[in-house]
This record gives structure tokens, sequence and C-alpha cells, in this order.
């Protein structure tokens, strides 16, 4: 299962000279900020390309063997696999700054705004260590302009509010109670909005994110990030936080979609649609799911909700541990808090999980976030003991 020792440094030579380029991308907004990135420098250069979605590591393998390479093709996993092939954002790099560095070297401008979407989808704060030239280009052509508010992708404040997985509140997954929340701040429409009236957004989503009986100690700094977006006047959305936004959530659940949002296409209204699906899903879930805490680990029973998601939403505002488990039908998610590699917990929970079964398994190995398929027939019970056994 394990791809590590497997991967080839990622460099700019082997897209030099392609003929054919195939992109396999994880299913986060870091990996498809990062195919998108490399799929535009293609475009750029008349190289055709293919850019597809694996959500684990087994996925991305299949894709990445699959056929026979004729002389000039050439793939690129963004994410692990079990292949001799370059891979991307397998370390603590983000695969977004690994491809513009790859887009650069090939002489080609990267975009930005997608760039920096990427990192904040990554989990990283835009401008910190080596993206500050990011930034600075971005600032210099007036692509990005720091705010005061909250990151959502949209215009309207209801619509940002109540979709967004970047916060959490009582509100969060109904716009009519957003809408109500709002209303003492007696706002102007979407597009008359000035600064005052983002600050005053913003300062009333910090109180109720931080003030909601069920928030937990980081809600805090889980908010803070969320506040003082960088404004995108030139991209489909409205902020770098809400761009990420919309990146994650489709790549978790219309990955085609997200695919061709990060190569440019047109299809920033169909985004939004399956941001919204995404968000209304995940607070749904948040808000039914029954818990249980155990020594370092929040568990969530979950249905019918984006598990990776639900974890990452929970450890950030509602978990009383550094690590969340959210388990669903068929399928479970651990994030946490620490920000190191889950790869090696998740690989040996699937191993130990596919031992016992005759089911087809998977998992993925995220930064942040790990993944989990196995038979539906396993008891939730031996899904927590495995990953606290290998936490």
């Amino acid at each position: 299962m394990s791809a590590e020792g497997r991967t080839a440094e990622p460099t700019a030579a082997p897209l030099e000279s392609a003929s054919f380029v195939r992109l396999v991308a994880r299913a986060d907004g870091d990996a498809l900020a990062a195919s998108g990135l490399l799929a535009r420098a293609m475009s750029e250069r008349d190289v055709p390309f293919q850019v597809t979605v694996g959500r684990t590591v087994a996925e991305r393998t299949a894709r990445a063997t699959a056929g026979e390479p004729e002389n000039g093709d050439v793939t690129i996993v963004v994410g692990s696999a079990d292949a001799d092939v370059t891979q991307l954002g397998t370390a603590d790099r983000p695969a977004a700054l690994e491809a513009v560095s790859i887009v650069r070297d090939l002489g080609e401008t990267p975009n930005p705004v997608l760039a920096l979407g990427g990192l904040v989808a990554a989990g990283s704060e835009p401008g910190a260590g080596e993206s500050e030239w990011l930034l600075e280009t971005a600032r210099d052509r007036g692509l990005v302009d720091r705010r005061p508010g909250v990151a959502v992708p949209t215009a309207d404040p209801v619509d940002g509010l109540a979709h967004s997985t970047r916060v959490r509140a009582p509100w969060s997954g109904d716009p009519d109670a957003v809408r109500e929340g709002l209303e003492a701040l007696a706002l102007p429409e979407p597009e008359d909005l000035e600064g005052d009236d983002h600050r005053a957004i913003g300062s009333l989503v910090a109180l109720e994110a931080v003030g909601s009986p069920d928030a937990a100690d980081e809600s805090a700094t889980a908010i803070g990030r969320a506040l003082k977006p960088y404004a995108t006047p030139e991209a489909p959305f409205e902020t770098l936080g809400g761009y990420a936004d919309v990146l994650a959530a489709t790549a978790r659940i219309e990955p085609g979609t997200g695919a061709a949002l990060a190569m440019g296409h047109g299809v920033s209204e169909a985004a939004l649609a399956a941001w919204r699906e995404h968000g209304r899903r995940t607070h749904a879930a948040l808000e039914t799911a029954s818990t249980g805490r155990y020594d370092g680990l929040f568990v969530l029973d979950v249905e019918n909700g984006p598990v990776e998601t639900v974890a990452e939403v929970a450890v950030a505002y509602r978990s009383p541990e550094p690590t969340a488990l959210a388990v669903g039908n068929g399928e479970a998610a651990i994030a946490t808090r620490a920000g190191e590699s889950l790869g090696a917990t998740v690989e040996a929970a699937a191993r130990d999980i596919e031992s016992g079964t005759d089911g087809d398994g998977g998992y993925d190995d995220g930064r942040r976030c790990g993944y989990l398929r196995y038979d539906p027939d396993v008891d939730e019970s031996t899904i927590i003991a495995t990953v606290r056994e290998f936490q």
C-alpha cells in the first residue's frame, strides 16, 4: 500500500518534451489547484492533457498505471500512489507550491490567485514562507486586496456564511437563520457592502462561533483564520478563503466540476451549486451526529455527510480532543490539529480492517485529514478501536 520511497523528484524535466500529460489528483483543494496550474501550463504549450481525481491511493495508482504509455507520455500524481511516477504534495510542502515551481521552470506564468487558493486549502497562510512572492505578485497586479470580514466565496453574506465550511456557528447550514442573525446589522445590498459592513459581519460571526455552547477552545483560532480575508476582484469568487472552500467542496462531491474550475473553464456557477450542497450536508451531519469522546479522540457518527469535511470542521470548532474521527457508512475520516501527516495511521488502519473482511477497502493519506474506505458491514466500534490503536 505504501508509496513511501517511490516518489520521483518533482521537476519540470519530464514535461519539457511531453507529447501527452496525464494528471491524477488527490480529492482535495490543494491538489485540484496544483493540477489546474499544471494543466493551464500544458494548454499554453499546446500539449494535450487529461485531469482526473482519485479518492484513494489505490484509485490514483490504478489511473497512473493504466494502459501502455506511448513515447512522450508523462504521468504526474498530485498526492501519493504506488507507482514509479512523479508525485507532488507528498511531503510538508503544499502541492500548489510544487506545481508553481514546475510551471515557472517551464517558462510559463502560474496563476497566483489559483495558487494562493490552493495554499489556503492546504491550511497555509498566504504570504507565509516561500509563498511571499506569490502574494506580492498578486497584490502588485491588483488581484488580491485584504479587507475586513469573513472569507466566503459569494458577495451575499447570507449565502456565504450559511454554506461555508470555514466557519461553524449556531446558524451554519441554515440561510434563514443567518439572515435573521444579520438583521440587527441593517446591512445594505450585497453589492453595496463597504469596509465597516464587512467589519461588523466579521465581529458578529466571531462572537457567534466562539460563544456557541458547544464550541471548543480551538474555535477561537479557527475563526481567526477565516477573518480579514483577501478579496479577489478578478477571480470567480470573492475571497481567497472562499476560493479554497469551493475547491475543497468540489474535490469531494463533484470532482469533475472541480477539475474544470481549476483548469479555468467557466463553471463557477456549477461549482457554487456543489459548494452549497457540500456545506449544507456538512452542517446537517454535524447537527445530527452522535458523538463519543476517548483519550485524544473525538468520534462522530455521521449520516449522509462528507466525512472528511465533517472531521475537519469538528476538529476546528467542536472537538474537545486534538483529533476527530467521522464515521459514515463504509467510510471514515480522521482529522488532526497538529498538522502532521496521517499516512502511517490510515495505512495501518486500512490494512488491519481489510485483513478481517472480504470487502474492498482503501485509504488516502492527506496532510491534515486521512480517509478510510471499507466494507459497510464492518462495525463502527471496530473502526474506532482500529484508529485508536494506530493513532
